[in-house]
């Protein structure tokens, strides 16, 4: 009797965006099914391929790889490497090879570095910030780590849908913009729900002795929008793009800051505030 084949296979889709990975290894497609739960499909023409080869983590004992990111371009072939991984892909064949350690965390990195480039392309970003929806409307908020993302997010009433504590998303549409679920997680230690909605604001966030919203000047926003997207290349002309992406996104969008405490009121104030 034949033996059931294996997949060798695996299509995420984030926002849409479809990465089909070709994988020598039953168990890490099985391992990586489960880490991307409900972001796994069967598309008939993913927007990009990579042939993924896995290696073991270096010895116990050996020194640490190293731990800065480097993305350049080559004419159309970009390069991500970290200690954990090496990548390169095409952007006119959107085909790639990625070298990684057998680990979600190296894999997580490919991938988000990946729609990084993708999103600055396309006018988006990917934001160290969570999401969440309310009444059909997505609110993002952003700030430094520990200032509060995952805690709002806690706090969200009944009915709401959590895009995504950590990483946020962000497409522009012709109505404004869209903020999609993602499978990258904070503290709350699950995946965002595989949804989108348009961005009813964008709120960056300190700690203060009461729920406040305040205003911001055009020029302050864009500075705290920048401080809090994820980018990686050395490349003059992708950073250009992002910097005016986030122009972009304060021109359009409400970004204002929001002092809260930890109590779920806040998000009567957010209401208000819309």
């Amino acid at each position: 009797m034949n033996a059931v084949a294996q997949p060798r296979t695996l299509d995420i889709g984030i926002g849409g965006a479809w990465v089909r990975l070709h994988v020598d290894s039953p168990d890490f497609i099985a391992a990586m099914a489960d880490r991307f739960a409900g972001f796994i499909g069967d598309v008939a023409a993913p927007d990009h391929e990579f042939d993924v080869e896995l290696v073991p983590p270096r010895p116990r004992g050996e020194d640490a790889p190293d731990d800065e990111v480097r993305v350049v371009r080559e004419g159309h072939s970009w390069r991500a490497q970290r200690g954990d991984f090496l990548a390169t892909w095409d952007s006119r064949t959107r085909r790639g090879h990625a070298r990684i350690v057998a680990s979600p965390y190296s894999l997580d990195s490919v991938i988000r570095i990946l729609h990084t480039l993708l999103l600055a392309e396309q006018g988006g970003m990917l934001m160290h910030a969570s999401s969440v929806v309310k009444d059909g409307k997505a609110w993002v908020f952003t700030g430094v780590s520990g200032v509060g993302k995952t805690t709002i997010s806690r706090l969200a009433p009944p009915g709401a849908h959590v895009l995504t504590d950590e990483m946020s998303f962000i497409r522009p549409r012709d109505d404004g913009y869209a903020a999609h679920g993602t499978p990258f997680s904070g503290d709350l230690g699950r995946p965002g729900e595989n949804l989108s909605a348009p961005i009813a604001g964008v709120f960056l966030l300190a700690q203060g002795p009461e729920n406040r919203i305040e205003p911001l000047p055009q020029a302050e926003a864009v500075r705290g929008l920048m401080a809090n997207i994820l980018y990686f290349a050395r490349d003059e002309a992708m950073t250009t793009k992002v910097f005016d992406n986030a122009i972009a996104l304060a021109a359009r969008v409400p970004v204002r800051r929001l002092a809260f405490l930890p109590d779920p009121r806040v998000w009567d104030l957010i209401g208000d505030g819309a």
